[in-house]
């Protein structure tokens, strides 16, 4: 399910370790990928020259590091706002998943301080993996999924257990908020039961929890409770056609669900995008 990746590198955070990470998942390794990284405008040609160099360097850097097949990587530098280049590139290369890091701002300060990554997720419809600068990446052995009922939720599952398939000793856990009707054991709930029958179909160990109490925060808590590798959320992008090239304020506020675990998630998160 995914086979192009775009990874933005800016030289600094976590994101070529959770590059890595994804690469020994046996499903991704035919993937290709695009090291992209964007030199801001400059006032000055010696300014330009000198970011033009430092970019090539980090660049090659990365390649260095990934030590990806030479068949399957490309490096991509580029002169711009690096908001309005991520999604660009992702559009030109039609890629399947942007990984990107994160700061882990907070509601205002994303926008008061130009936080990239929160725009490239406000106005891309491609899914995002966030990796904020403050977290340890681990090898990726338990993925979880917040399970809701919607049909983000569910394509977000399919991803996970595509991954999860050839993860030898992987497992899923299957997590589910507030639920509305209450069952005897977590496994019959409603909402979890038909992915826990998927999960038993691919032979993809699992588990389920029930939460109660406000749902990111929830969420956030599970996931280092059980020590998540990988948390992984649908996001559907619900803007009318009209609005897709402008920011959702109230996510950039930070009311939504998944910029409350974009912030505080002590692990890495990939917001499934779908459109909802």
């Amino acid at each position: 399910m995914i086979e192009k990746i775009l990874l933005a590198d800016s030289g600094t955070g976590h994101t070529e370790e959770m590059l890595k990470a994804l690469m020994e998942i046996p499903s991704l390794k035919p993937a290709s990928v695009t090291v992209l990284h964007v030199v801001p405008p400059q006032v000055t040609s010696d300014g330009m020259t000198a970011k033009w160099e430092e970019g090539g360097k980090i660049l090659a850097t990365a390649i260095q590091s990934l030590q990806l097949d030479p068949n399957h990587v490309n490096a991509m530098l580029r002169q711009g706002d690096p908001k309005s280049i991520v999604c660009e590139v992702a559009d030109e290369i039609d890629a399947d998943l942007i990984i990107m890091g994160s700061r882990g701002l907070k509601r205002l300060e994303s926008i008061l301080e130009n936080s990239v990554s929160q725009y490239v997720f406000q106005l891309s419809a491609r899914p995002m993996l966030l990796v904020k600068d403050d977290i340890y990446v681990k090898k990726i052995s338990k993925i979880m999924v917040a399970m809701d009922g919607s049909e983000a939720s569910k394509e977000t599952l399919k991803l996970a257990l595509s991954l999860l398939r050839d993860i030898k000793g992987g497992q899923l856990i299957l997590v589910r908020i507030n639920p509305k009707v209450e069952s005897s054991s977590p496994e019959t709930n409603p909402v979890l039961a038909p992915a826990v029958a998927e999960a038993k179909k691919m032979g993809v160990a699992y588990r389920c929890i029930i939460g109660t109490g406000k749902p990111g925060e929830e969420i956030c808590r599970i996931a280092e409770e059980v020590g998540t590798d990988l948390l992984m959320l649908g996001s559907p992008d619900r803007r009318p056609s009209i609005a897709k090239g402008l920011p959702d304020l109230d996510r950039l506020l930070g009311t939504s669900l998944s910029d409350y675990v974009r912030v505080y998630a002590n692990c890495p998160v990939l917001l499934a995008r779908t459109v909802g």
